[in-house]
């Protein structure tokens, strides 16, 4: 169910302290930890302590929390230092969404192309 923790999902893990990840900020609403893949120098995720499947979910029924998350994308990038960034969130495996738990990719450091994909 949304909203509730799924045993079978990696963020819930970290968010529960179960799997170990870099933590680079917590918030009453939020964690941000560094990508175990980067793909730019500054590669952060920030997600929701709570389970939606994607921004989409996650916006329709935890308005305030979505506003949380790139609140804290924008922040993260400011503590990294990184003066150009882009914040990135995939919805569905089609657009490159692996793990099913909303998160926004804050990356940065390098140069990024557009058109991203």
């Amino acid at each position: 169910m949304a909203g509730e923790p799924q045993a079978d999902c990696l963020f819930c893990k970290i968010v529960a302290g179960d799997v170990p990840a870099t933590v680079v900020r917590e918030t009453d609403t939020t964690v941000a930890f560094r990508d175990i893949n980067p793909q730019a120098p500054t590669h952060i995720l920030v997600i929701p302590k709570v389970h939606h499947p994607d921004a989409a979910s996650l916006a329709a029924a935890e308005p305030q929390i979505a506003a949380d998350v790139l609140k804290e994308a924008a922040e993260v990038a400011v503590q990294e230092q990184a003066t150009s960034y882009r914040i990135v969130f995939n919805t569905g495996s089609g657009a490159g969404q692996t793990v099913f738990h909303a998160h926004a990719h804050v990356l940065g450091g390098r140069g990024l192309q557009w058109p991203p994909g």
